[in-house]
Order: C-alpha cells, then structure tokens, then sequence
C-alpha cells in the first residue's frame, strides 16, 4: 500500500505538465498584444508626444520582461518538477538550463517582479501630475515592499547556503 501511494504522489507531478504549457499558451497571448501595440504605434509614431512615445515604450519592456519571467518559471519549474528536458546535442540550448533549482528559480522571478516594479513605477511618475500624491505614495510603499522582499529572500537564500557549505 505504501508502495502505491508512493508511486501514484510521484507520478502526480505530470500533473503540472499542462500547468506549464498552459503558461505557452500565456506567452504566446502576451505576444499577440505586444505586436498589437507595437502596430499601433507606428502609424502614429511622427504624431505622438515624446513623454507618451516613451509610456508606450516601458509597457513593451514590461511586456518583454513578463515574457521572459514566464519562460523561465515554464521551463525551469517543468524540469524542476515535471521532468528533466530530452534537448539534442547540437540543439541551441539555453545556458541556465538545467542549473536552476527552485530557490534560484524563486530569487530570479523576484528580481523580475522588482524590475516590472520598477518600470510600472517609472511610467506612473512619468504622469504624476495626473496622479493624487496618496496614490504616488502607495505606489512607492508597494514597491518598496517588492524590493524588501527580494532583498530579505536573497539574504534567506545566501545565509542558507553558508550554512550548509
């Protein structure tokens, strides 16, 4: 019976399978409005103000750093969790691939939350005159929140690690 139960919890791990590839799917949503933004803009380009040129430009690197997250936690957490992946010699292969466990899996998408943070942030400055200053200031506490935590989760991660050298 314990055999069983054994078996049938770690085969359940197949389980997040559809789980990951249904963050595929996420990516491939995020690149249909990146380019639907992106063809949006350029017919306006010569008539748009330089201060909503720029707004228009951090959501894309926002965009683009979301698509990265998202790659990184499907295929890291897929072969962290689900299975290891069968790439072909000579295949291009990321170079992360394979040396992420999940604690610096954990510190790599709180380092991206902060970065979206960061820009989010820099666009609502970017119209702070248009924003009451109670909002401005919640949206430094939050912030700040998201960097304390990245910051008090790396230290966690490096003391752990010293300890266990």
């Amino acid at each position: 019976m314990e055999r069983f139960i054994e078996n049938a919890m770690y085969a359940s791990r197949w389980l997040l399978a559809p789980i990951y590839f249904g963050l595929s799917l996420a990516l491939l949503a995020l690149a249909l409005k990146f380019f639907q933004e992106v063809f949006h803009i350029l017919p306006n380009v010569f008539a748009m103000a330089e201060a909503d040129l720029i707004l228009v430009l951090l959501s894309l690197i926002d965009m683009a750093l979301v698509g990265g997250l998202l790659v990184m936690v499907m295929i890291s957490g897929y072969e962290n969790f689900v299975s290891q992946l069968d790439i072909k010699e000579g295949t291009e292969k990321l170079s992360w691939l394979g040396k992420m466990d999940s604690s610096s899996l954990k510190m790599k998408v709180a380092a991206s939350i902060v970065a979206i943070s960061s820009i989010h942030l820099l666009k609502v400055f970017m119209n702070a005159q248009n924003i009451p200053d109670s909002k401005l200031m919640w949206y430094v506490i939050i912030h700040m929140a998201f960097v304390l935590s990245a910051f008090a989760m790396g230290y966690l991660d490096k003391l752990t690690k010293y300890e266990s050298s």
